[in-house]
C-alpha cells in the first residue's frame, strides 16, 4: 500500500532510532547504579515488600515473578548493553522482525523497572519513554520505508506533551495567566543547572516573554504538526528550539531531550537530502501496524478526556504498560524555595552547639559555594524526591525515615547517591537531624563579594535528633 509508507522520512527515523537508544542507556545505566539504596531488597523501598501487595495485573514486571539484587543489576546492564547494540545500528544488521523484538528488549526491562519502582519512578519521563519505546518497536529498519501510522502516532505523542503541559498551566497557577511565573521558576525548580542562576537574574521582561513564547509553544503550534509539510517541520523546529532553553536552564532529566527526539520525527529532510527507496513492507508488518494503531488510538479516549477535563491531572499513566498517557509540568510554581539539610553528629548527647556535619547532595542545593552541575539526561532520584520533601513532609514519609536509618547504619549504597559524606561508612554518625532552609540566589554583588551563589534562613525543624534504638546487621 503506497499509503503506508513514507520514504521522505528515513533520515528523521535512523535520528530518532539513535537517539532513543542514547537515552534508554542513560536511564538503564541509572537504574544499575542508584537501584540498591532506593528499591533493593535492603533498600529504602525494597520491590520484594512492593510485589507482595501488588498483584501482577496492577504492574506487570519480570520481578513480579523473581526478585534478587542480582537478577536486578542484570536486567539493568542488560538493557545498557541492548541500548549499545541499538545506537550502534545493529537493529540495521537483523531481518525486519528480528530489529523489532531487538527494540522490544530495552521497552520490556524498562516497563518491568517502572513498574516496581514505585515513588521512585512516578515521574511523567519514565511512562514517555516507555510509550515512545514501543511505538519505536513499530517504526521498523533499513528493510522497510517508516510507516505513516507510527509516524502520525509519535506526533500525537508530542501533541499530548506540549499542549497537555500548556493547558495544566493555563488551568493552574495565576501566574502563567500573568506570564509571572518565571520571576520565581529558575530560583525554585527542582534541580537547577549550571546557568540557572544567570536565567533568573534576567530582566523580568525577558522573563515575560519566555512566559508567553511557552505559550505559544505549547497551546498553537501542536496543532500544526498535523499540517502539511514544510509547515510541521516548522513547528517541530520550533518544538526542538523551545526544548533546548529548557535544557539550558535546569535539569529535568530526559523529558526535554525526549521531546526533542519525537519532535525530530516531524521533520522533513528532503529539502537537504533525497530520500531513499525501500522495499515494500511485507503484509504481515503492515497488518501489525495497524492493528497498534487501532488499539492505541482506542486507549487514547481516557487521555484525550483528561486533556478536556477541568481537572486535568498531569503524568498519570492509565493502562498498566504506560501505552497512552497523559503529560504536563509545572502546572503550579513555588514562589520560595525551601532544602531539607541533613546532618550528623558524633556527640553521644547532642546540643545546639554540638558538631553537626552536613551531607551534600550531588544535584540538590547544599553548601552554599557549591554551584549547580548539569546532570540531565541523568536522573538523580534521591535528589528530586528531597525537593519535594522540601515542598511538603507528607512527600517523604514513605522513604525519608529508611533514609536515615540508612545513614545512621553507614549504608554504602546509600552513600554513593550523595556527592559527600561527613562521615566514613565504618564511622557513622550517632545522631541524625534535618532542619528546613529557604535557599534563594545571591544578587550580582553578593555572588562577587562572597563567591556564594546561594544564601538561606532557617525555617523550622524537620527532623529532631535521632538515632538507632539498635545497631542494624550488617549484610
Amino acid at each position: 500500500m503506497e499509503w503506508f509508507t513514507a520514504d521522505a522520512y528515513g533520515l528523521s527515523r535512523l535520528i530518532f532510532q539513535r537517539a532513543l537508544a542514547a537515552l534508554y542507556l542513560v536511564a538503564f545505566l541509572g537504574a544499575a547504579l542508584q537501584f540498591r539504596a532506593l528499591i533493593g531488597e535492603r533498600g529504602m523501598l525494597p520491590v520484594p515488600r512492593y510485589v507482595e501487595r501488588v498483584p501482577f495485573g496492577r504492574a506487570p514486571s519480570l520481578f513480579q515473578l523473581h526478585y534478587s539484587d542480582r537478577f536486578f543489576a542484570f536486567c539493568a546492564w542488560a538493557g545498557c548493553a541492548v541500548a549499545v547494540a541499538l545506537l550502534a545500528g545493529a537493529d540495521g544488521l537483523l531481518p525486519l522482525w528480528g530489529a523489532m523484538l531487538l527494540w522490544l528488549i530495552p521497552w520490556a526491562l524498562c516497563l518491568s523497572i517502572v513498574n516496581v519502582g514505585q515513588t521512585w519512578y512516578g515521574f511523567g519521563w519514565e511512562s514517555l519513554l516507555l510509550e515512545v519505546g514501543f511505538l519505536a518497536v513499530f517504526l521498523g529498519n533499513d528493510e522497510v520505508s517508516p510507516p505513516v501510522l507510527i509516524l502520525f502516532l509519535l506526533r500525537w505523542v508530542l501533541f499530548r506533551v506540549e499542549f497537555g503541559a500548556g493547558l495544566i498551566k493555563m488551568r493552574g497557577d495565576a501566574c502563567w495567566r500573568e506570564l509571572t511565573c518565571l520571576y520565581f521558576h529558575h530560583e525554585t525548580q527542582p534541580m537547577p543547572g549550571p546557568l540557572s542562576w544567570f536565567f533568573h537574574h534576567l530582566p523580568r521582561p525577558v522573563h515575560r516573554m519566555e512566559a508567553a513564547a511557552n505559550h505559544v509553544t505549547q497551546l498553537a503550534v501542536p496543532f500544526l504538526l498535523f499540517t502539511p509539510q514544510p509547515v510541521a517541520t516548522v513547528a517541530a523546529l520550533l518544538m526542538i528550539v523551545t526544548q533546548l532553553w529548557l535544557v539550558l536552564s535546569g535539569n529535568f532529566a530526559w523529558l526535554n531531550w525526549i521531546t526533542v527526539v519525537v519532535a525530530v520525527t516531524a521533520v522533513d529532510f528532503s529539502a537537504w537530502r533525497t530520500p531513499s527507496r525501500f522495499a515494500p513492507a511485507p503484509l504481515w508488518y503492515e497488518v501489525l501496524v495497524i492493528a497498534v494503531t487501532v488499539l492505541l488510538l482506542a486507549l487514547s479516549y481516557r487521555p484525550v478526556r483528561n486533556l478536556l477535563s477541568r481537572r486535568q491531572v498531569m503524568n498519570r499513566s492509565f493502562d498498566p504498560l504506560h501505552l497512552v498517557n497523559a503529560y504536563g509540568a509545572f502546572g503550579s510554581v513555588s514562589r520560595v524555595r525551601q532544602e531539607v539539610v541533613v546532618e550528623g553528629t558524633a556527640d553521644p548527647h547532642p546540643r545546639e552547639d554540638s558538631e553537626w556535619l552536613p551531607y551534600e547532595f550531588k544535584g540538590k542545593p547544599g553548601d552554599l559555594r557549591h554551584w549547580p552541575r548539569q546532570f540531565a539526561p541523568y536522573h538523580l532520584r534521591l535528589d528530586w524526591m528531597m525537593w519535594f520533601a522540601g515542598l511538603s513532609p507528607a512527600y517523604a514519609r514513605s522513604w525519608f525515615g529508611p533514609m536515615v536509618e540508612r545513614l545512621l547504619d553507614g549504608d554504602r549504597d546509600t552513600l554513593r547517591l550523595l556527592r559527600r559524606s561527613p562521615f566514613p561508612p565504618e564511622s557513622p554518625p550517632v545522631y541524625i537531624r534535618a532542619r528546613l532552609y529557604r535557599y534563594q540566589y545571591t544578587t550580582w554583588r553578593e555572588l562577587r563579594d562572597t563567591g556564594a551563589c546561594w544564601k538561606r534562613g532557617y525555617v523550622r525543624e524537620f527532623l529532631p535528633p535521632t538515632r538507632l534504638a539498635a545497631p542494624a546487621r550488617k549484610p
